[in-house]
């Protein structure tokens, strides 16, 4: 028997076991779909957090608003200030009116209470473009911002990386515990698989037991198993993948109108990530057939 006899012999006995086992071979293919699919979703989420992220991290503002009474020599002051921090890579001086007229552009219907408070309803205020403050900087940056906030002149220092940090700390944590969660799954439904192909392998036990008369190898007498194990991945792997598919479908449409749904689902998982789901379902059921077949002699009984 030649190699892609003995593969055709493999794939059809998985299929017969299948399907004179299919109540507790549903449960493993299940199990291992719904194990994917949180991990699948994982993935996804983190995916498009991570862009969101970076996206919202190139475009964060850094501004010091000064006090009305800041003279021009103690703007001058916090401009170097400013200057001087390794993070600083352009600064630009906004004055009450420019902000007044951005202000205007911004928000027209609200033009008229700005107008009510006349000059100095706006401070003035530096505009800072910074260099992205990696991680490890992080404790580095927090205290440069609480240096400037406590210095002379300084109303207020609005930092939008200091909240975008807090994300990236939330997003680690969903990322460790998605990973936690999927472990426990994938190894549940490794359990199920091996005490599905066990069962089979007990039903087979008569014909088993014929083969090894005729002198069969162990090989070829557990190969059905082993790929009865991988069809079980690939079912579960393919249900998972469809599942991602239809519910990314279902919040595509909300994207557009939806910070939240932007940000968890503008983009969808490449065809190389949606393989190796699949091929990782199949890598989990073969590992179940191996599991079982190793604690399972296959000799009947006597």
């Amino acid at each position: 028997m030649n190699v892609f006899q003995a593969f055709s012999y493999f794939v059809r006995e998985a299929a017969v076991g299948l399907a004179r086992s299919f109540r507790v071979s549903l449960l493993a293919i299940f199990t291992i779909a719904v194990s994917l699919f949180l991990s699948g979703m994982v993935l996804l989420v983190s995916k498009n957090l991570s862009r969101t992220v970076h996206e919202w991290r190139a475009e964060a503002r850094f501004a010091v608003y000064l006090a009305p009474e800041v003279d021009a020599g103690a703007r001058a002051a916090l401009r170097a200030v400013i200057e001087q921090g390794r993070w600083t890579e352009a600064l630009a001086e906004i004055t009450p009116e420019a902000a007044r007229a951005r202000f205007e552009r911004a928000f027209p219907s609200l033009a008229e209470l700005v107008a009510e408070r006349g000059e100095g309803a706006l401070p003035f205020s530096f505009e800072a473009v910074l260099t992205s403050v990696p991680a490890a900087e992080m404790v580095a940056f927090t205290a440069w911002v609480d240096d400037l906030r406590s210095q002379p002149g300084v109303a207020m220092v609005d930092a939008d990386q200091d909240w975008i940090s807090q994300i990236e700390t939330v997003l680690a944590l969903i990322r460790g515990l998605g990973v936690a969660l999927a472990a426990i799954l994938l190894g549940a439904s490794v359990f199920t698989i091996a005490s599905v192909v066990r069962l089979t392998s007990f039903l087979y036990r008569e014909e088993i037991a014929v083969m090894r008369l005729v002198g069969a190898t162990e090989f070829y007498i557990r190969g059905p198993f082993y790929f009865e194990g991988i069809l079980q991945g690939l079912l579960g792997g393919l249900i998972a993948v469809a599942a991602l598919g239809g519910v990314h479908l279902l919040i595509a449409p909300r994207v557009a109108s939806s910070l939240v749904a932007g940000a968890l689902a503008a983009s969808f998982l490449s065809v190389a990530e949606l393989v190796a789901l699949v091929a990782f379902g199949a890598v989990a059921g073969w590992a179940g057939a191996v599991v079982s077949l190793s604690r399972e002699s296959l000799e009947t009984p006597t």
